[in-house]
C-alpha cells in the first residue's frame, strides 16, 4: 500500500482516493492543484493585489475546508471524499489569492484573517481530543 500526499494514518485511509494503488488525501487532492494553478494564473494575468471584496470571499472560501476538517476531528465518520475534494478546491483559491498577495506584499490582512479562521477552529479542536485521548 503507498500513500502519497496523504498524511494520514491507515486507520483513516477512508478519507483518501486510490488511484493506481497510491492513496492522495481528498482534500489536498482538490487544494493543491487549484492553489498552484490560481498562483500561476494571478501572475500571468497579473491580477492587481486589490479586488473587490476579496477579504469576504476570501474567509467564505476558505470556511467550508476548515469548519469541514474540524467537524470531521470530532465526527470521524462524518463527511464524504467527494464534499472533501470540493472543500480542498475552494479554500486553494482562496489561499492562491492571499498567497499571491503575500507573495508581493508579505502578511496581507487576507491571510492574517484566513490563518486566525483556522486557529478558531483547529486550537478547541485539538485541545478537545487531547483531553479526550483520541485521535
Amino acid at each position: 500500500m503507498t500513500t502519497w500526499l496523504s498524511h494520514h494514518p491507515p486507520e483513516e485511509l477512508d478519507r483518501t482516493w486510490s488511484i493506481a494503488g497510491v492513496h492522495v488525501c481528498a482534500r489536498c487532492l482538490g487544494l493543491y492543484p487549484v492553489l498552484i494553478a490560481g498562483i500561476v494564473l494571478q501572475f500571468v494575468w497579473r491580477t492587481p493585489l486589490r479586488l473587490p471584496l476579496e477579504g469576504l470571499w476570501g474567509l467564505v472560501l476558505a470556511a467550508p475546508a476548515i469548519l469541514d476538517w474540524g467537524y470531521g476531528r470530532l465526527r470521524p465518520r462524518a463527511g464524504t471524499n467527494a464534499w472533501r475534494a470540493l472543500t480542498g478546491a475552494l479554500i486553494g483559491v482562496a489561499l492562491a489569492r492571499s498567497l499571491y498577495v503575500h507573495f508581493q506584499r508579505p502578511w496581507p490582512p487576507l491571510l492574517l484573517a484566513q490563518l486566525g479562521l483556522v486557529a478558531v477552529v483547529v486550537v478547541p479542536v485539538l485541545l478537545h481530543g487531547f483531553l479526550r485521548g483520541s485521535r
